[in-house]
This record gives C-alpha cells, structure tokens and sequence, in this order.
C-alpha cells in the first residue's frame, strides 16, 4: 500500500492526515486518490469501511482554492447519520487548509442551515430531499460546482432517490466531476452512471479474506486509559520470544517504546520518520533479539518478514480488516503457532466486528490478564530458561559456588532466591499515554418481516424505520414497501470528529423533516434510522 506521502497532497492535508493517525493508504484509496486528482470520473465499488470517504474527500479537498466563496463541491447521501459522519471527516481532512464545508440534512432546523449558508462553505454535504428543499428555496445554487460526489447510491437508489438526483444532477454544470460510490452495481446504478457521468473508470476493491488456523485470535475489551497495564501483564503472562504491537501513530509509537523501556522491557519502535540507517539499527537489535519488543506502526511494519515472531500484539485497533490481516500475518509462519491480541475499546466493538465478517474469523473475547497472572508467566518463564540451561549442560563453571551456597543455605530458600532475581522486579514507573480517538463503527437496522426481505428494524432496537426522513411535514410512514438492508456502513480510516457546522452529537436519531415541499408524489420507501456508535 501506498503512504499518503506518495500521492503528491499538500502539506496541509498530510498534516491533517497524519493527526488521524492514518499514514497508509487503503487498497481503496491507493486506486481512487490518484485518479481523481486527476479528474477523472469514476464509480468505486467498495463495501463501507474500506476508508472510501477519504478516497474521495482527499482529492475533493486538495482542488479546492481556499479562496472560494461559492459551492463548488457536492456530496450526496442516503441519510443524515451518514451525511454528518461524511461532514465530519471532510472538516477534519481540510481544517489546516481552511476548507468549509457544511451538512444539509432534514431533522434540523431549516433557518439554522440557511444562517450556516450564509458563511459561504465550499463543500456542500447533502441528503437529496433537503437539499431540494433549499433549492427551491433558492438558498443554495449548484451553478459553480465542480465536483460531484454520490455516496452510497445503491442505497439512495433503494429508498427512493432516483428522481430527486436526477432533478439535482440536471442542475449542476455539465462540465464537472463526478464520483459515483457504490456497494453493489445493480442495473438502476449502471443507467444512472451511464447518464451522468463520462467514460468512469471502474475501480472495484473486494476485500481480503483470511484463514489462519496457526494463528490463535483474541481480543480484551477495555478502556483507553488500562491498555498500558494490560499490555505489561500481557507481556509477563505470555512471556513472548519476539512481539510486535502495532501503534496507530508514530507519536503512540515513540511514547510506548518509551514507556516499555521505563518500565523494564526491551523495547524500540520503528516507524516512517526514523532514518534508513536507524531503521536498519532497530531491525538488527530485533533479529538478533537484543530486544524482543518492536512497537511500529503499518508502514513500518510493511515488508516485515522476521523468524520467530511469537506474538502480535494490536495496542491499538486497525483502521481496516486489510490492515488487521497484514499485521496478524507478522506471526504463525512457517509452520508455527502463533497469537494476536487485540486491544479494543467499548466503542470499537461494532469496528471489530467489522473486522471479523470481512477476515471470516471470529475472535475470541478474553479477560484482562490480573496481576497474579502476570507474576505466574514470568515466574515460569525463568524457570523455564533455568530448565534449558540444565538441559544445555553449560553450568558447569558455577557448581562451585552452588555447593558452598547450598551448605550455608536450604535449596528452596535459594532457588526462590535465584529464581527472584532472574525474573527481574517490575519498574513502577507511572506511565501517561497520549489517548488516540477511538475507531467506531455504525450500527445498522433491521427488522425482518413476512415478506422474507429486510426492512428498517434493528439490532437489539423493534423500532420500525420512519417515512424518508428528509422529506417534508411527513408523519410515522404506512406504506408497506419493505426496504433493502444498509451495507456495513462506516468508513474505517475515518476518525471522529466535527466539521465546522455539523450538528452536536445530540440531533442524531430520527430525523423528521421541516420544509414545505409537495407531497403529492407517490410515497418513497423508507429512510434507514441509524445509530453512532
């Protein structure tokens, strides 16, 4: 995979970029990036959770003239969940250029989203029943945008949209560019694609799947501020040959090779801004097992090919399952067993789970190790080192002073003595890490009716989906038009955050529309309600 380095962005967005925490591309964004950078059109085929928002926010950005005052960019979405998610992650890819961008959804009050209107943003984010709302109001003008974004369209396509995109596209300038995201490829999308966009490219990504018999999967479920301790515990419990632990970010890198090391653990991290020189340096250190920790993040780790890693440790989770299958992959070769831990927090459940429909492996949930265990893996560790060497039989220049110490002493008393010392005291060192935003995941609905087709309902929620939610002055819906189930929606690569005007975290839920528009259309299906976790 290629860094985002490589893709010729200004420094402003790598450095957006880089406070994600994100430093290799997804096989996604490797493909979509450059093409669109070149204005090409295109259709991506990708499940969500494949990082495919900054597949197309990146690009979208790196075009934009701060100077801009007008809407030059349109983002369309199925819902209003998705649509500030998607404003989110574009407000934090362009806040150290400037780029203002704005979501437009039914739910929220319509006088609030035309004063926001007024700052002039240059990125639009939109469901497409609202944003025909402000058309028709005149509060927003397509007649300068450049670039066209359909997120999702199976999904719009499935609950109803084809008319209103129709109407929005036929709006906006012939001569633009347009990206076309979709999870499926059913005839509905190949004749919205054939009409407006020209000569797309086709980029289809089918991600990975693994099975890894030799490598025994678990994760701990815990909060941020106890992975620390849980990864010393790990460490004693399992006293391993050679461990990698991945680290989202180079500053996470640094500051737990650097805690590890206080605390007694031979450690180093390696990581894109070290040299050749001192890369090469910390490889040798790790071959030749003059340490037996390596903490790195992805790109460090690409390529990696070292015998005897025992054991994988993920500190934090991966951005993606293709991430999560190349570190894995570090251990349990040729031939031999190996074990992955995964550190993950409560609200990364659903971005495991994730993890584990696209890789087809579940991964076993596990107690955080206690302190007596720690202390018992350590202890059988020195005795098993103290085993080997008798085995070795190359002791024997210290049988002299064994037997005048076990003439003054009892064998057990100094054994236990020995075996203390070998196995070393922990540091206490007080350790404080840098907290990384959690990935998360969105949750989707289901409600599985007679029919035999999904429709809105839920996980753990009976809740019956309502009429589409930016539609106007509409009540509880009573059409019977059942509705296809959302795809896995997230995009994993995106951390959370807020653009400048998406709404507080608060508005999130159903979203009932505002706005006078006609309702003597024939009814839509309904609009998927869905949960932030």
């Amino acid at each position: 995979m290629k860094t985002f380095q490589e893709f010729g962005l200004e420094p402003k967005i790598l450095r957006a970029i880089t406070e994600m925490g994100f430093e290799e591309s997804t096989p996604i964004q490797e493909i979509t990036i450059p093409l669109a950078m070149e204005g090409r059109d295109l259709i991506g085929q990708a499940q969500t959770g494949t990082g495919k928002t900054a597949a197309f926010g990146v690009p979208l950005i790196h075009k934009i003239n701060m100077s801009e005052d007008r809407i030059v960019s349109l983002i369309m979405c199925p819902t209003r969940e998705l649509a500030i998610q998607v404003a989110e992650e574009i407000g934090k890819l362009g806040r150290f250029k400037g780029i203002r961008s704005l979501p437009i959804y039914g739910g929220q009050d319509i006088v609030k989203q035309i004063r926001a209107l007024k700052k002039k943003p240059q990125i639009i984010i939109g469901t497409p029943g609202r944003l025909l709302d402000h058309i028709n109001r005149k509060t927003i003008k397509l007649d300068d945008v450049q670039t066209v974004v359909l997120d999702e369209a199976d999904e719009m396509l499935d609950m109803g949209f084809m008319d209103d995109i129709q109407t929005i596209l036929k709006l906006v300038p012939a001569e633009r560019h347009t990206m076309l995201f979709s999870a499926t490829m059913p005839a509905n999308i190949q004749k919205l694609a054939q009409q407006f966009l020209r000569n797309p490219e086709h980029v289809s990504v089918i991600p990975k799947h693994i099975s890894a018999p030799l490598i025994d999967q678990a994760y701990i479920e815990l909060n941020e501020k106890q992975k620390f301790e849980a990864l010393s515990r790990l460490i004693d419990m399992e006293s391993p040959d050679l461990a990698i632990i991945f680290g989202r970010t180079k500053r996470r890198v640094d500051e737990l090779a650097e805690a590890l090391q206080k605390r007694g653990y031979a450690a180093e991290g390696l990581h894109g801004d070290l040299s050749q020189n001192q890369r090469d340096n910390v490889m040798r250190k790790f071959r030749d097992g003059s340490i037996d920790v390596l903490v790195a993040t992805d790109v460090a780790a690409r390529g990696l090919d070292v015998s005897g890693v025992t054991h994988v440790i993920n500190f934090d989770l991966p951005q993606d399952p293709e991430s999560y299958v190349h570190r894995i992959g570090r251990t349990g070769r040729a031939g031999k067993q190996g074990t992955a831990w995964t550190f993950v927090t409560p609200r990364e459940i659903d971005h495991l789970h994730f993890i584990e429909k696209v890789t087809r492996h579940k991964i076993t949930k596990k107690p955080l190790p206690s302190v007596t265990e720690a202390i018992e893996g350590k202890q059988k560790m020195t005795a098993e080192r103290i085993t080997d060497a008798l085995q070795a039989d190359e002791h024997s220049e210290f049988k002299g002073v064994a037997i005048q110490l076990l003439e003054q002493y009892d064998s057990v008393n100094l054994l236990a003595a020995a075996l203390k010392i070998l196995t070393g005291e922990k540091k206490e060192v007080q350790i404080e890490l840098t907290p990384e935003e959690p990935m998360r995941a969105r949750k989707k609905k289901f409600d599985v009716r007679s029919s035999g087709r999904r429709v809105g309902g839920g996980y753990g929620s009976s809740s019956s989906g309502d009429r589409r939610n930016d539609r106007s002055s509409y009540g509880s819906s009573s059409s019977s038009n059942s509705r296809y189930p959302r795809k896995d929606s997230r995009d994993y690569g995106s951390s959370e955050g807020r653009s400048s005007s998406s709404s507080s975290s608060s508005s999130r839920g159903r979203d009932y529309n505002s706005g006078n528009r006609d309702r003597s259309k024939a009814p839509r299906k309904n609009e998927e309600t869905m949960v932030n976790n």
